[in-house]
């Protein structure tokens, strides 16, 4: 079965009523776009992840209905050319970002931490100090920790600590769906850093 933009229409009312809308590009270009114009004319947020890494520039109308795009390494090293290994750079790559259109930039650097930045202002977040064992669902665990953290009414960089520490928790257990932490989880490593 293809997912296109029909879709998107055949599923209005779920759309319509998403505070948050959390988007990868792992169904075709015309459906993603559709889904994130559906919900933004709703007043929902558009969050963006853009995996896998892609391997030609993104519609330039995806960049502008993206409330927060949050590119990995690699990922943010396609999109700009930076290749984010500090803060600093990290900076750069998210203010590119920004400069495409979207409303804000969070570009996740793994074990180094996290770079977020809208249009008035950013900040570094360290990797949280976790034992960790396998990564493979922490990018998953993080975006899901960004889109409730928004959908709760949470400030950019609140939810972006909050999606930063259910990133950290997902990497000390094997698997993906296995290794999602709960919101008690995430609570005590946030009330404990």
């Amino acid at each position: 079965m293809r997912i296109d933009a029909s879709d998107i229409d055949h599923a209005a009312a779920l759309f319509d009523e998403a505070a948050v809308l959390l988007l990868q590009l792992e169904i075709p270009m015309d459906a993603v776009v559709a889904a994130a114009e559906r919900v933004r004319r709703a007043g929902g947020l558009v969050v963006l992840d853009p995996a896998p890494a892609p391997a030609h520039e993104l519609p330039e109308r995806l960049w502008t209905l993206s409330d927060v795009v949050t590119p990995n390494e690699t990922e943010t090293q396609v999109l700009t050319g930076v290749a984010p290994d500090s803060p600093e750079s990290a900076e750069r790559a998210a203010r590119t970002l920004i400069e495409r259109g979207a409303r804000a930039a969070i570009v996740k650097m793994g074990a180094r931490g996290v770079w977020w930045q809208d249009e008035n202002a950013g900040g570094f977040i360290p990797a949280y100090p976790v034992v960790a064992i396998d990564s493979v669902a922490a990018g998953d665990c993080f975006n899901a920790g960004l889109a409730v953290s928004l959908a709760q009414g949470r400030a950019l960089a609140d939810a972006v600590r909050v999606a930063a520490a259910c990133g950290a928790l997902a990497t000390t257990r094997s698997g993906a769906a296995d290794a999602a932490p709960t919101w008690g989880e995430v609570e005590d490593l946030l009330s404990r850093s």
